[in-house]
């Protein structure tokens, strides 16, 4: 029982999990996910773990496999644009279910990802309330359907269940996320390439809670270790704008410039122009290291993307 299982565990945050599980001391580690997008194989090439199954094999084997220490449940469709409901409800939804009833029923520690997609447009706040919680779009409906299902089965449940809702998270390994990769990702990859910075139109306006992945892992390993069950809010509390980002850019590579484009269609009403995490909770839960500042992620994230191409070395 000492292997613990990472799903989605060649994506963005799962491979920076499976990074901090390792420099934590853990090697034995059951990554499942969906190789599809062959590229995110790259994120696997430096990290140490002990075995791989396909996503869909894994629930295929579930009974007969050895049980896990623990279960951090990262694997999601996360693509804002998608518009199959039913495709989007079957990957976050009802396979999170499968996983959690086999935590509950074999007492294995459940960690999973949820978003902080389930508050839509913010207008009453970022608190991990249902009063809060009203997604703009189905990525976000498959989250806050799961959440609303945890809640219900938090009162009488005999082993963690903990729920994280990530803000904007940005860092090593998004590569293999193309349109849905971070904001800075692509800020970054623009000003390499032809030093020219290009934001939506209304970009001025727009903010958000940044926070860096390594920021995400600390939170989920001191969960872990804290057995703490709950839903909460993964960011910083602070919400910057996309301006300020290709400012600092601008000031780390030394030039470039802003450009102005227009807001894809297919965004309109379902894009987050604004995120701020309560952290309130969050604290009260015992978390209390301070979250890596905007300036400083960036200048860590450019090196990496120049000297590494943005994987872990």
């Amino acid at each position: 029982m000492d292997k613990v299982l990472v799903t989605g565990g060649a994506g963005f945050i799962g491979s920076n999990l499976v990074r901090g599980l390792n420099d934590a001391g853990t090697d034995d580690i059951l990554v499942v996910d969906n190789l599809t997008h062959s590229s995110k194989h790259l994120n696997l090439n430096r990290l140490h773990c002990s075995d791989y199954l396909d996503k869909d094999q894994y629930l295929e084997r579930l009974d007969s496999l050895p049980k896990p220490r623990a279960i951090f449940h990262q694997g999601a469709c996360s693509d804002t644009t998608e518009t199959d409901g039913r495709y989007m409800m079957a990957n976050n939804y009802d396979y999170s279910k499968v996983l959690l009833h086999y935590a509950l029923k074999q007492g294995i520690p459940f960690l999973y990802a949820s978003s902080a997609a389930v508050y839509g447009n913010g207008a009453s706040g970022f608190i991990e309330e249902p009063q809060a919680e009203y997604p703009l779009n189905v990525y976000g409906f498959s989250k806050f359907a799961f959440d609303n299902y945890v809640r219900r089965l938090l009162p009488g449940a005999s082993s963690q269940i903990l729920g994280l809702r990530y803000f904007n998270v940005y860092g090593p390994q998004e590569n293999h996320k193309g349109r849905m990769a971070s904001v800075v990702f692509h800020l970054i990859q623009q000003l390499r390439k032809d030093g020219n910075m290009r934001l939506f139109e209304g970009s001025e306006g727009f903010r958000r809670d940044f926070i860096y992945v390594s920021d995400t892992i600390g939170i989920n390993l001191h969960f872990l270790e804290s057995g703490t069950s709950g839903i909460f809010n993964a960011g910083t509390g602070e919400a910057r704008s996309f301006i300020e980002i290709a400012e600092i850019l601008k000031r780390l590579h030394g030039s470039g410039s802003i450009q102005t484009i227009p807001f894809p269609e297919d965004l309109r009403g379902k894009y987050q122009k604004f995120t701020q995490a309560s952290t309130d909770a969050l604290h009260r839960a015992g978390y209390v290291e301070e979250f890596l500042d905007l300036e400083e992620g960036i200048r860590l994230y450019y090196n990496q993307l120049s000297e590494s191409g943005g994987y872990h070395a």
